[in-house]
């Protein structure tokens, strides 16, 4: 399977403050890769590096052999989809206009073009219904299905996810994490920072466990969580998994 994805020896500070320390990794196309790791080590950095709303001081990161870094911003995000923890849609736009934007200033699509698109974006995430409808209309859960789908209506070959369900009261946390399963399940490669245990162990191919800006340990899901290299990784799945 070829590589989509590679950190090479990335490095960030904000001050004085290193956040991110020589991570190096890569993760294969279709792949689900999920991070974890405590409060301030890095994980929402490290994904903000990707699409460059943040900058890395030192190493590059490849996006299919490409340096994301010697790459145009807009054409680079084309190619990145990103959803946040806050879903920041237009308070004004309907669930449809909230899609339909990116694709007509950015892709050029024309009114018809977009809304068919969008549609079938709003439907793949079981939002069919609710196209009409406004972002204060909508439930927590609702609204970051629209800024799903309004990352997968600009065709990304990356998705990710910035702790997409941790606003979230719980009983609408398991409708995101269900359309994030379809979508692996559909083969789309995601890059995920999530505290959810069970999605990282039945949907991750790849668990990395981040401390301090490093990565501690790295593997499939089944292994950090039941038999770890690292006493650190084993005290911190430990102590989320009980």
């Amino acid at each position: 399977m070829s590589e989509l994805l590679r950190f090479d020896d990335v490095y960030k500070s904000f001050g004085d403050e290193r956040v991110l320390e020589g991570v190096s990794f890569g993760m294969g196309r279709t792949d689900v890769e999920v991070v974890v790791g405590p409060s301030g080590s890095g994980k929402s950095t490290l994904l903000r590096c990707v699409n460059r709303l943040t900058e890395i001081d030192d190493g590059d990161i490849y996006l299919d052999g490409d340096s994301v870094h010697a790459m145009d911003v807009d054409a680079l995000r084309r190619r990145v989809g990103m959803v946040f923890q806050g879903v920041n849609l237009f308070a004004h736009r309907t669930a449809l206009g909230n899609v339909t934007l990116g694709l007509r200033q950015v892709r050029g699509m024309s009114k018809s073009e977009a809304r068919e698109v969008a549609e079938a974006n709003l439907e793949r995430v079981g939002l069919a219904d609710q196209a009409d409808s406004y972002p204060a209309e909508l439930s927590g859960g609702q609204k970051q299905r629209v800024g799903i789908a309004r990352a997968l209506a600009m065709e990304p070959e990356l998705l990710l996810f910035d702790e997409p369900t941790s606003a979230l009261d719980p009983e609408l946390i398991g409708e995101v994490l269900g359309v994030m399963q379809d979508l692996a399940a559909d083969g789309m490669t995601m890059l995920v920072v999530t505290h959810e245990m069970g999605f990282a162990r039945s949907v991750a191919d790849t668990l990395t466990f981040l401390d301090d800006g490093r990565v501690v340990e790295r593997g499939p899901p089944e292994r950090l969580f039941e038999r770890p290299d690292e006493e650190r990784t084993d005290q911190f799945l430990g102590r989320l998994d009980a």
